[in-house]
């Protein structure tokens, strides 16, 4: 199963020139800053942008070729966008019944109360959009896109229009979708916590063209990306929650290399977490330190080394058993230490985030 697309559209002063093959299951983010193509490839996915030049291929079946467009109506996705769009004049209820109505009965393959359950809207029917909050009216335009039995479900930055606390309802939502609904998402977002809290795979755009394209942890963890992310550069590890202690509120979490201290998010012994480490939370030392604050040391060898956005800043990449971590130290401290690649070091980690 893979989303196949060439892509080639020429708007003045921008062109958009991607070529893809992308996983056709999990999430996929189309990441990036403002104005590097992302939207417009989605519109080029929907067939709301005509490409001259292009191929797509869903899972085998042909949307566009050479010789061929489907148009957007014909095509088996669903689409949420950054405002819901929901009908103002229709209930919930008769909201969602509009997107199951594109789809004939005997094709239906998303369940109605699945769906409402999954997405806590099902209490919600009878009202009216205007009395909803901005995130229930996002939740019900996400139930309505599902509902038409989508092959791929397309999110352009659904999360941009909310407030941080309406972002911080929905995302929970979005996380179990992500488990429990077998439809393959492109999802776009220029938002670093987003893309860390529910993409398995990335494509970075800048200036209409992908720069890299790969597996979330791998490709967060590349110190040659152009994408500077500044302040919010880090790595994101799949981990198992082993242990709780209850007195102290935290958890011990486990990943290929390692494990962590982190705090208590409530996951049960065995759920799988993800944890992110940005760079500005690790430190390095040639030895194991004792007498310290800090509750997380592992053993880490020197993988890579570059310079970063400030001349007195280095990036490193260091590997934890197979598992990359990200540094970020000054050129002074890097230089003291004698640090190069290959070099066995500990690596202290002041901060870790449970994100889900």
């Amino acid at each position: 199963m893979t989303i196949q697309a060439q892509f080639k559209l020429d708007f003045p002063g921008f062109t958009l020139d991607v070529g893809l093959d992308l996983p056709g299951q999990g999430v996929t983010a189309l990441f990036g800053p403002s104005g590097c193509g992302k939207t417009t490839l989605l519109r080029c996915v929907a067939g709301l942008e005509r490409a001259g030049r292009g191929h797509l291929l869903v899972n085998g079946e042909t949307w566009q070729s050479d010789s061929l467009f489907l148009p957007t109506h014909q095509r088996p996705l669903g689409y949420v966008f950054q405002e819901a769009n929901l009908f103002e004049h229709l209930s919930v209820r008769r909201n969602l019944q509009y997107g199951q109505s594109r789809v004939a009965e005997g094709q239906r393959r998303v369940d109605w109360d699945h769906v409402t359950r999954l997405l806590g809207i099902d209490h919600l029917l009878e009202r009216m959009p205007q009395g909803l909050s901005g995130g229930e009216r996002q939740r019900v335009a996400i139930a309505r896109a599902l509902l038409t039995s989508p092959r791929l479900l397309l999110m352009d930055e659904p999360l941009a229009a909310l407030d941080v606390k309406r972002k911080l309802e929905i995302l929970p939502y979005l996380e179990r979708l992500h488990a429990e609904l077998d439809i393959p998402v492109l999802y776009v977002s220029h938002a670093p916590d987003e893309v860390a809290r529910l993409a398995d795979h990335i494509v970075v755009l800048d200036a209409g063209r992908a720069v890299a394209v790969g597996p979330l942890t791998d490709t967060l963890a590349r110190l040659d990306l152009p994408i500077q992310l500044g302040e919010d550069v880090g790595v994101v590890l799949d981990a198992v929650v082993a242990e709780r202690d209850a007195a102290w509120h935290l958890a011990r979490v486990e990943f290929p290399g390692g494990s962590l201290w982190v705090r208590d998010g409530g996951h049960a012994i065995g759920d799988p977490v993800r944890v992110r480490i940005l760079a500005r939370d690790v430190s390095i030392a040639l030895q194991p330190v004792n007498g310290t604050s800090i509750q997380n040391c592992l053993a880490a060898t020197v993988e890579q080394m570059a310079g970063d956005h400030h001349p007195a800043l280095s990036l490193l990449r260091l590997r934890v058993g197979p598992s990359p971590v990200l540094a970020r130290l000054t050129q002074r401290s890097a230089n003291g230490l004698g640090l190069a690649p290959g070099m066995p070091v500990w690596v202290q980690i002041k901060a870790v985030a449970l994100i889900g």
